[in-house]
């Protein structure tokens, strides 16, 4: 009876009997609770789609046959398209809800939530290696099922006794699954169980996915789709992907936390596939399952892996076949490509050769055709109103255009040439190849100005001569600025100069005097329609060359140095410099010149006799043997071997190239030596070695005359000239006409005309104490003594007589006035004067720069360096750009060599101690070219006391 009244709640014994019995207080219950409302978000929707509605002409109010297909939509769905009508009486044979009572539980049944860590718990396995499954049955198909999420029935005795005993966890590590045992802990009796909250509160289903496989039978997965009911259509599709995706990756356990899920399904359409970012967002132990979808080859061990693998396997041969056929392909279009655009380009340049060659043949046509009308024509010429083109480039090859420091101040070397405009019929048009300031061109304009002053000898008598000359400077200077080419090549290229020289030329009797000729002087005289005062340039390329030059002195039977030319190996240097070096035991120096350099540039020297340690005994070998013998060849077999084997290791380490800049160790010397020839040469044996270089022209008609000749001198070196004195007296003039004229018939005789300069060297011999003289070198162009000469002649009115080695300038009647006056009984002076001039324009000096060129001429003025018309000897300078301003030429001009050099060298003196400090002395070769003009002035004191012991000698026996 008591049994029947704790069974029974609603009897008013219970709560008394619970109390006595039991010790449970139940509460006083007057009325019952209701049921708590679910937190979850509802989704509201239509679970069917739109479906068709019977139009309205058709709609009746009898009933109408209904199809089977329509009845299973539904009674709602019948009325609502007017099939069935509203008022119709509808009895269901089976009706949706049916009546049934509620079990109630046993008290002593009621169910009792596990504990944590029990069956069925919840366990976070997000970011572990390990799966740990909750307690299942396996069913009869095969299948887990699971009791979590959901109240399991009260569980019966034999349920209690067997949770006591151990329980087994599914484990799985990054490998595998593994069975592992574990004994969960004894159950706590009923008093002492803490209160747990329900696992499905917030609606957090967990759906497992076994591999690759969904258990549909799952609590929490039937709630979870009895939940979210209205929207399973994309919960589903997107379900079977992740199995799909699983099952090709053999993933063998994965969670889904279906509140992420319906995250992701909130914004997820139908018609996107999902990505892997956005399963892996929704799976609960994502780093196991990314790394095992990373893992390499993982696709071939799931669902149909052998027929991806092979589908793999064939697609990546396909495309490797695939790929090699295109890229052989690409291989094939690029060379046909290449070899098309090689063939075209061939075929351009072979028109554009065949056109610049047919030009340059029309221009030696042309250029002949006008050589002869200029022989013909030039006695009239050279006597009428004419005006002379000076294009002052250096035509040379390339590879020395761009060797050359400051190669177009190189070709500015030479304003003396606008000195022509002294005679009166004769105009200049001068092109630079530098922009000059407007300063400069005052500078020369004041300068030319004093032809006037300098024939009345009143410096008040200043003139303007700016409409005789013009400095013109091409345009293409700026269009080409890096690529080092020779000034009549920019010229070609400035249409605009060419236009104005055309326009200036208009009507008048004009040729051109070039420097070095190129062949692109050949298309300017073209252009113009001038004729050219020089040679043809393959012609004076072949004979300017340092062998080329060797051949015209063989043929014109001139003293040379020993030495050989046209060398282009090592081994005939050796064997060349050995014979050299035993027919020459006297010469104790020997120079190697490179053909194609210029300027002394190109040479290196080596004292052998110093050096070589056979020298002595190839000595003694020659003495032993009397001069006949010593001719023989056998004679000088072992000598030849000892000084074969000693000089390429001497010649390593001794050789010494005179332009350190330009070739810094005999190696990169030797390397151009020989890749463009040279020739090896004696110096002369003699201590006192004065060089000069005479200025000749041949002029049209074919007279050869020598408008120059000065003896040079040397602040770079004893190799490289930087001036010269005017008139040479170093060698007698008779002999050093006679070598010229020689010369100068051999060039005639090979077509040469114009301008050209020889190079030779005088010494007394140590043996016979003879003076000889060497011709040693042969440039065919305007040379910057010539161009000296000019303006010294310019700014004096004087002559200089080649034939006698002779300079001379007028005197002003005014100074012959004033002599008379001064002693009445003199005889009346001569009315002309000798003078002696001293020029260069190699002088450098690193601290020009920073002063203005006024500025220096106003230091020199204040010092007394100047110019006196009247007495017509000073000093002139030539200024050639005021951009860098650290080179500049100079003339100085007196009555006689030691006191004009003494002034020469007092002048840089007084230069280099105003613009330099103490601390700031500068690059110069100012000192240099003092040491060799005080050398000079040795020389001819020592001279001078010799001739008068002689004038003395010869006097005494008269007496």
């Amino acid at each position: 009876m008591n049994a029947k009244i704790m069974y029974d709640p609603g009897d008013t014994s219970n709560r008394v009997l619970l109390k006595q019995n039991y010790g449970i207080s139940l509460p006083l219950i007057n009325k019952r609770k209701s049921a708590p409302v679910c937190t979850q978000k509802i989704v509201k929707g239509l679970t069917v789609g739109n479906l068709s509605v019977l139009p309205v002409s058709h709609q009746m109010d009898s009933p109408l046959p209904i199809l089977e297909r329509d009845a299973r939509k539904g009674i709602l769905n019948l009325i609502e398209r007017r099939l069935i009508p509203p008022a119709a009486k509808i009895t269901l044979e089976s009706p949706p809800v049916l009546p049934r009572a509620a079990p109630l539980h046993e008290f002593h049944k009621q169910h009792k939530k596990p504990v944590v860590g029990g069956i069925g718990s919840k366990v976070d396995f997000a970011g572990t290696d390990i799966f740990i499954f909750p307690n299942t049955q396996r069913g009869p198909d095969d299948s887990y099922s699971s009791n979590k999420g959901s109240i399991a029935p009260p569980p019966s005795s034999s349920s209690m006794a067997s949770a006591k005993k151990s329980k087994r966890l599914w484990m799985q590590s990054a490998q595998g699954l593994e069975l592992i045992n574990c004994s969960s802990p004894p159950p706590k009796s009923p008093h002492m169980m803490p209160p747990q909250p329900l696992q499905n509160t917030f609606l957090d289903y967990d759906i497992t996915i076994y591999n690759g496989t969904i258990d549909h039978k799952a609590p929490d997965f039937l709630a979870f789709k009895q939940h979210y009911c209205l929207s399973w259509g994309s919960i589903l599709s997107f379900l079977e992907y992740v199995e799909k995706l699983l099952k090709d990756y053999a993933v063998p356990l994965a969670i889904i936390k279906s509140k992420k899920l319906m995250e992701l399904i909130s914004d997820f359409e139908l018609n996107q596939r999902p990505t892997r970012d956005d399963v892996l967002s929704v799976i609960k132990n994502r780093t196991t399952v990314k790394r095992i979808l990373n893992q390499p080859g993982q696709r071939y061990k799931g669902q149909h892996g052998t027929e991806m693998a092979a589908t793999k396997i064939q697609a990546t041969w396909r495309r490797y076949k695939a790929r090699k056929a295109y890229i052989h392909f690409r291989q094939q279009q690029w060379a046909s490509g290449v070899i098309a655009i090689s063939w075209l380009l061939h075929s351009h340049m072979a028109r554009v050769k065949k056109t610049l060659k047919e030009s340059r043949r029309r221009h030696l046509e042309n250029f002949y055709i006008r050589a002869k009308h200029l022989a013909a024509n030039w006695n009239r010429i050279r006597t009428s109103r004419r005006t002379i083109i000076h294009i002052p480039s250096l035509g040379y090859s390339q590879c020395i255009r761009e060797a050359a420091p400051d190669f177009a101040l190189q070709q500015n070397l030479q304003m003396g040439r606008l000195c022509d405009i002294l005679d009166a019929n004769v105009d200049v048009i001068y092109i630079c190849p530098l922009h000059l300031s407007e300063e400069l061109l005052r500078y020369y304009n004041k300068l030319l100005g004093l032809q006037a002053a300098v024939r009345s000898g009143n410096p008040e008598d200043m003139g303007d001569l700016q409409d005789r000359f013009r400095i013109l400077t091409p345009e293409a200077i700026n269009s080409f600025p890096g690529h080092h080419m020779c000034l009549a090549t920019q010229l070609k290229y400035s249409p605009k100069t060419i236009k104005r020289i055309k326009n200036l030329i208009q009507g008048k009797e004009a040729y051109i005097i070039g420097g070095l000729p190129h062949k692109d002087d050949l298309a300017v005289a073209d252009m113009l329609n001038v004729s050219i005062l020089g040679s043809e340039p393959e012609v004076a390329h072949l004979y300017r060359t340092k062998s080329g030059s060797k051949r015209i002195f063989a043929s014109a039977c001139v003293p040379t140095p020993p030495g050989e030319y046209d060398i282009y190996n090592h081994r005939q240097m050796l064997e060349v410099l050995s014979q050299l070096i035993i027919d020459n035991l006297g010469v104790r120096r020997w120079l190697f010149k490179v053909d194609n350099e210029f300027g002394g540039n190109g040479t290196a020297y080596c004292d052998i006799a110093r050096h070589l340690k056979c020298y002595h005994w190839a000595q003694k070998e020659c003495q032993r043997y009397n001069t006949e013998m010593w001719r023989k060849k056998w004679a000088h077999e072992p000598a030849l071997v000892k000084i074969s084997q000693e000089l390429p290791g001497l010649l390593a380490q001794h050789a010494q190239p005179v332009n350190e800049k330009r070739f810094p160790t005999w190696e990169k010397f030797l390397q151009t030596f020989l890749s463009q020839g040279g020739v090896i040469e004696a110096f002369p044996p003699s201590e006192n070695v004065t060089n000069l270089t005479v200025d000749m022209l041949i002029e049209p008609m074919g007279d050869i005359k020598i408008v120059s000749s000065g003896d040079q001198i040397h602040a770079d070196g004893p190799l490289q000239s930087s001036g010269t004195t005017v008139p040479q007296c170093s060698v007698d003039p008779a002999v050093l006409n006679s070598l010229c004229l020689k010369i100068g018939e051999a060039c005639k005789s090979r077509g040469v005309l114009g301008y050209f300069s020889v190079d030779l060297v005088t010494f007394i011999h140590p043996q016979t104490m003879e003076q000889q003289v060497w011709v040693t070198d042969l440039d065919l162009c305007y040379s910057d003594q010539l161009a000296f000469t000019q303006l010294m002649l310019y700014v004096t009115n004087g002559n200089l007589d080649g034939c006698s080695s002779c300079f001379e300038v007028p005197l002003t009647w005014k100074k012959t006035k004033s002599h008379s006056v001064q002693s009445e009984e003199a005889e009346t002076p001569s009315p002309v004067s000798s003078r002696c001039a001293v020029m260069s324009g190699q002088l450098r000096h690193s601290n020009l720069s920073v002063i203005y060129y006024s500025v220096l001429l106003q230091i020199c003025k204040a010092h007394g360096i100047g110019f006196d018309v009247q007495e017509k000897q000073g000093t002139i300078f030539i200024l050639y750009e005021d951009r860098k301003r650290y080179r500049l030429g100079m003339i100085t001009i007196g009555e006689d060599l030691q006191g004009v050099l003494m002034t020469f060298a007092h002048n840089l003196f007084i230069i280099h101690q105003e613009i330099s400090a103490p601390n700031m002395q500068g690059e110069t070769n100012f000192k240099i070219a003092v040491q060799d003009i005080e050398a000079i002035l040795g020389i001819t004191a020592e001279n001078k006391l010799k001739f008068e012991e002689e004038e003395s000698s010869k006097d005494a026996p008269q007496e």
